[in-house]
């Protein structure tokens, strides 16, 4: 989940985000609601990202969306959905060059939308989401949509992490239960190691979603992206020691090799395979590990330095309508048509992502493998979504966060804390 930025898109998105608002305005609403009421078609140009295993797989984005929108245009015939379905690692660098070539779409499903909010592109969610439907959004959630008090974003799926650990791994190198500190867990993946387990730890910090990892791990010694006051912190001391604890786990082979060039999927898909002693992950991880067969696993808190910590991150994937071409009339149909209906519990059932809804949570409770992360959900931090500076410091962190467990934490860091410092 959440913001995929791959080689120069940072750059283009903090250019596009200057650029966009020329002619954008937030005015160019009257348009498209004038031409639905008097009954002619309105399409709808949608990108979204691919929550699947890619083109022409059962789960691809392609063949979920085509079903809601299927259904949707069914009930009602006037509008069209063309969804241009995207992969995650492209998806934000596609859509800052639409945007900057004028191509502007109607709505966006993806991982942030706060520097979109600065160039005036976005309805407000009062403008395309009945307030019945925005009633029950959960609470929490819905607030980090706001920008100076307004809602410009819509939660569209949410998530929660946890500690996966094989038992029978566990088992085998004579480990009863799972480690709640990082002494304990560097213990244990040593005795795994021992054991012949070839990733103790599956650490993955590539370019998929390297920020949401090491969110983790700063949270597990009291850090973070911001300090309390909302100041940019990423070379805090806390931070640093973080990493240089986990570059000390990295020398010492008790980690997936390399983890500054892998992906969580493929790190999921060796826990799924056995090869994985311990790995932090969500509830999307649950079908890829399905799909490999791996059945007897355990899930719990992620460990902290001092302690199992009493946070989780909380992941909050993003649904938006821009202003540029009006339709919001069209808009709101089709928002309150997948709120209420059944695309979000599809969501679930495919991908394992969980509800923002009190609705669609309660739907779930029966569920024994999304109970932890559900429970979850109420004590979660999260990104610094609301800061307009976050995509760009996310883009950075993705790139180059992964060097701080191969080269001098502080350094790496450091550069980081600049990027913030002058982004935007």
């Amino acid at each position: 989940m959440n913001i995929k930025l791959v080689g120069g898109a940072a750059l283009g998105l903090a250019t596009v985000l200057v650029l966009s608002s020329c002619g954008s305005g937030g005015s160019g609403g009257s348009g498209g609601d004038d031409q639905a009421s008097g009954g002619g078609q309105v399409t709808l140009k949608m990108v979204a990202a691919d929550y699947g295993s890619g083109p022409g797989k059962p789960d691809s984005g392609e063949n979920f969306w085509k079903g809601v929108v299927d259904e949707f245009q069914a009930a009602n015939p006037n509008i069209k959905v063309d969804v241009q379905v995207i992969n995650w690692n492209d998806i934000d660098k596609q859509v800052a060059t639409m945007i900057q070539n004028g191509q502007v779409p109607d709505i966006l499903q993806t991982g942030g939308y706060s520097g979109f909010v600065n160039d005036g592109l976005l309805y407000k969610v009062d403008e395309v989401l009945s307030p019945e439907v925005s009633g029950d959004m959960l609470q929490k959630f819905s607030d980090f949509g706001k920008v100076d008090g307004t809602a410009y974003g819509i939660p569209f799926v949410s998530s929660a992490r946890a500690l996966f650990y094989n038992k029978d791994l566990f088992e085998k190198a004579g480990i009863a239960e799972p480690p709640k500190t990082w002494d304990e867990l560097k213990a244990d993946a040593e005795k795994l190691k021992k054991a012949g387990v070839t990733q103790p730890f599956g650490l993955p910090l590539g370019q998929e979603e390297a920020q949401a990892e090491s969110f983790l791990w700063m949270l597990g010694n009291g850090g973070g992206y911001q300090d309390a006051s909302g100041k940019w912190a990423i070379n805090s001391p806390q931070n640093v020691e973080t990493f240089t604890y986990m570059k000390g786990l990295v020398e010492a082979g008790l980690t997936t090799p390399n983890p500054g060039t892998k992906d969580r999927k493929t790190v999921w898909e060796d826990f799924g395979a056995g090869k994985v002693g311990m790995v932090n992950g969500g509830p999307m991880s649950i079908p890829i590990f399905d799909a490999a067969g791996l059945k007897n696993y355990g899930v719990a808190p992620i460990p902290g330095k001092a302690g199992p910590l009493d946070t989780t991150l909380g992941v909050m994937d993003w649904i938006m309508a821009f202003n540029k071409n009006g339709h919001a009339a069209e808009i709101k149909k089709f928002f309150d048509f997948f709120y209420t209906g059944s695309a979000a519990q599809k969501i679930s059932d495919t991908y394992k992502l969980l509800p923002v809804t009190n609705g669609g949570i309660k739907k779930l409770e029966g569920d024994e493998k999304l109970k932890p992360f559900l429970d979850a959900l109420p004590n979660a931090s999260f990104y610094p979504f609301t800061d307009p500076k976050w995509e760009a410091v996310s883009a950075q962190v993705k790139q180059t966060i992964g060097g701080a467990v191969s080269d001098d934490p502080a350094k790496v860091l450091g550069d980081l804390q600049k990027t913030a410092e002058a982004a935007g």
